[in-house]
This record gives C-alpha cells, structure tokens and sequence, in this order.
C-alpha cells in the first residue's frame, strides 16, 4: 500500500495512507473561520481602547475622535500590508512585520497630526499607540499555534501532487515531511522515468522518459491523477526528463483545468529577499544574491551588537552580583567559566559564562564520553552529574551566557548567530559544518530558538548554516525577541 507523508514536528513523519487520498481525506484544508474576526479585534481594541482611555483620563482634546482616526489607520496599514488575507492569516508568528507596520502607523499618525494642527502630549500619544504591539503579536502567535496544531493533523493544507523523475520527486517529498509550518501535504506523486519511490507516496500514473509525442500523453494520466487524488497544486520537480518544451506543455493543460503549478528550483534555505525573477531571451531565470559578508549592513550590525552589549551590562549590573554571590556560595570555585572558543574565519577567542559545573569539570569530561547524549561532535548530558544545584537553575534560565556581552562588547561575538564552537568540534568539521564560521558566532540564535541541546548535530548545523547565508539586521530583532520566549520555556536548556 502506498502512502504519503505529512509533517509531525521536526524530523516527524506522519503517513497518509492510500485510503485517505480521496478528495477531502487529508482533513478540512480552510484555516479556521475565527482567525480573521479575531485579528480585527485585536487590532481595533488593541489601540482604539488605549488611546480613548488615556486620552480621556488625561483629558486630552476629542478623546473619541483619536481613537477613532488611530483605528482607522491601523486597520488601513494593516490591510494594505495583506495582513488579514486568507494566505497570511496563522502563517507567521514573526515580531518584525508588526513592528513594521507599527512604524507606518506612526509616520502616517505624525503627518496628520501637523495637517490639522492636533495639540494632544506626542508622549501620551506614543504610549497610548505602543499597547497595539503586545495585542497583536501575541494574537499572532495564538492564531500560528493554533494553525500549526492543525496542520499536525493534516488540517488546514493544500494537496499536493509532486511530478518529477523519482529521486528528485522523493527528495521534494522528504523536505515537505520534515515540517509542520507549511501548508503543503503531498498525497501522490506522478514519477517520470523508470526507477523505485522510496519516500512511500502513491504513484497513480506513471509518465515515460521520452518527450511525448503529442500533449495528451502527458496532460491525461496527470489530470486523472489530481482527480482522483483531489489536489489543489502541482508541484513540478525539473530534471533531464522534463525539459523546458515539456513543462511548459504540462502547465498549458494544467491551467486550461484550473489548476495551480509551482515549480521546485532545487534551492533550499535561501531567503526569498536574496532570490529575483527574470526572464531572458524566453527562459525564466532566477538571480540568487550572495550572503552579506560586508558592506553598510556589516557596519550596523557590529554597532547594534555592542550598544547592545553595553546597555545590557549597565542595566543588569545589579543581577550579576547577585548571580556572582550565589555561585560562590553554591560551590567551590571561580564565579566565571573562561573557555577557549572559535569565531569567525576560525579565529580563536576566550569566552567567558557564569560557571554551572564543579571547578574539575573538564578534567571530568573523558570518564563521561560514552554517557554522551548527541551524535554528532557535540557533548551534552541531560543529566551531567559535573553540573551544580545553582548551575542547572542557570542553565535552564540561560543566565550563565550573560558575560558573553563582553564578548559581543569586544567584537568577539554578536548579540544573534551560530552557537560558538570548541575548538575540537571545528577539527571534526566537514566543508558545509564550516560555513557556520563565516559570521560571528552570537549569544543566541535560530538554535536557541529551536530547542536547543534537543536538536540534533544535523538539525544545529542546517540552523546555523540558514542563518549565515541569510541573516539581516531585521531577522536579528525578531530571534532577539523570539529568544526570550524560549528562555522562559526553557525547552533543550540543560
């Protein structure tokens, strides 16, 4: 019996069998019907509320007018930034696009009010207009939440129908598997060319590995596959066997029927800002950007980090004596961990932590080698007896990383990027794990975010890999603000 898969979680398969791939079988594919009025909610009372009950408490001038008028301009920016389609709706749970939109409500704000000469506190005002970004970022995150549940189940998804040669079709089939943040289940797959499926899905039809000679012996056995499998998409995985003249058959009958055709390029983990579209004497190019390795954006990023890194030390001065004082009075031993660690291009630096095991820790390290939970050149125990009582409330908490803003300070490391190697994992790397050292490694990171020491050494390196091929200054604020969510949670911190 054939079967496709939907994602489970990371590196989770769940199957759909045969059975379930009538039309509807793979579950109700429209998001909820609640997502949308309960955006709009949040957004009206999210800042016409504030506004009216600061303004009147205040005693500013037409209290109801201004929340009006800031209403109704948010709703505008939101709707013209596509925010309340059906396609956006639950797909992302980032802080960066409402942040975004909350900057054009000010600039729109601040224009209208020297237009008609309004004479309110701009203080008032912008306090007031602030409480919409809390409202609509955690309605963000519950309708994401919600949506990914769904979609666990194969609920609110696409069909799928993958075409391509078998090696290419599978390797299409297995990245849509490994995750739950997509909206695509693939229910059949239509292999061109001989050769076996291993990923399971059910071949309905089969095309040959010679252009056809006419269209119909291609355009028939697909379209009696969508049907019979109800897709809403075809995916096309090119190779030699389907050329351009043949793909470009396929996607005349496909549309003549109504239905949608993607075509998979074969890149993965490339920021869709890095990738533009252009067509060249008939054929359709894609221009892929290299990663940023200097320039301006390079510059400002270095200044955030270590204004960051200053204020940070400056305002929690206080908490690291107290942390200090606990430390030395929880075990014998220095209160700070001084360990040697590679940056970027390789470069050897000295990190320093708060220290969570017994001064010998390292000494300890060989007669637990063979208690090693990670594969990979990694060391981690969920249990490491070396560990104190103080250190595993550190850990999970992650205030022993708190000194590396001296590091960030020093230009050692960034406040965001790959977690900071030993200089004995880097000897085990191969030529794609060593990529991660082309940027600064970073106090937190999409491994921090992700789960962690949960994650396997495959997982942290395609990780650290996305996120050096396609950092920005835009994608730092929103892992800086995601992080503390994963701190609280405390999920793979051990």
């Amino acid at each position: 019996m054939g079967m496709s898969y939907s994602g489970s979680g990371a590196g989770g398969l769940r199957p759909v069998t045969a059975e379930h791939s009538a039309p509807l079988g793979v579950g109700r594919r429209d998001k909820a019907r609640w997502y949308l009025p309960i955006a709009l909610a949040t957004d009206v009372l999210g800042i016409g509320a504030p506004v009216l009950v600061l303004f009147d408490v205040t005693s500013q001038p037409h209290p109801l007018l201004a929340g009006l008028v800031a209403t109704a301009v948010w709703l505008c920016v939101r709707a013209s930034h596509r925010r309340y389609t059906a396609q956006a709706l639950g797909e992302s749970r980032g802080v960066l696009p409402v942040f975004r939109d909350w900057l054009t409500l000010l600039g729109v704000l601040a224009v209208a009010r020297v237009a008609v000469g309004e004479s309110s506190e701009p203080a008032l005002a912008l306090l007031a207009l602030s409480a919409t970004l809390p409202a609509t970022v955690v309605c963000r995150k519950a309708t994401h939440r919600h949506l990914t549940a769904l979609r666990r189940e194969a609920q609110a998804v696409h069909r799928v129908l993958v075409i391509g040669e078998p090696g290419a079709a599978d390797e299409v089939v297995e990245h849509l598997a490994a995750r739950t943040d997509h909206a695509y289940v693939v229910v059949g797959v239509v292999p061109v060319g001989e050769g076996t499926l291993t990923s399971g899905v059910p071949a309905l039809a089969r095309l040959g590995s010679a252009p056809p000679s006419t269209q119909d012996e291609d355009r028939i056995p697909v379209l009696a596959a969508t049907e019979q499998l109800g897709a809403e998409l075809v995916l096309v995985a090119p190779g030699p066997r389907l050329s351009g003249e043949r793909l470009r058959g396929l996607s005349w009958a496909l549309h003549d029927a109504g239905l949608p055709l993607a075509v998979s390029p074969g890149l993965t983990d490339v920021a869709m800002r890095r990738i533009q579209t252009a067509t060249v004497a008939g054929l359709s190019l894609l221009h892929v950007a290299a990663p940023t390795r200097r320039g301006p954006h390079l510059v400002a990023k270095a200044m955030l980090d270590r204004a960051g890194a200053a204020l940070g030390m400056l305002l929690l001065a206080p908490v690291y004596a107290l942390l200090a004082l606990a430390i030395r009075l929880d075990s014998a031993g220095p209160v700070l961990h001084r360990q040697t660690r590679i940056g970027l291009d390789g470069a050897p630096f000295t990190m320093w932590k708060f220290r969570t095991m017994v001064a010998d820790a390292e000494q300890r390290r060989a007669e637990l080698t063979s208690a090693n939970e990670q594969d990979g050149p990694l060391f981690k125990m969920r249990r490491d007896p070396r560990v104190t009582r103080i250190g595993r409330w550190l850990r999970r908490s992650s205030l022993d990383e708190l000194p590396q803003l001296v590091n960030v300070l020093r230009g050692e490391m960034s406040l965001v990027g790959p977690r900071p190697p030993l200089p004995d994992e880097v000897a085990q790397y191969d030529e794609v794990a060593a990529r991660r050292l082309t940027v600064k490694p970073g106090l937190t990171g999409l491994w921090q975010i992700s789960g962690r020491s949960d994650l396997s050494w495959d997982e942290t390196v395609a990780l650290d890999l996305r996120y050096a091929d396609n950092w920005s200054i835009g994608g730092d604020f929103d892992v800086i603000a995601r992080t503390f969510r994963a701190v609280v949670d405390g999920r793979g911190a051990y």
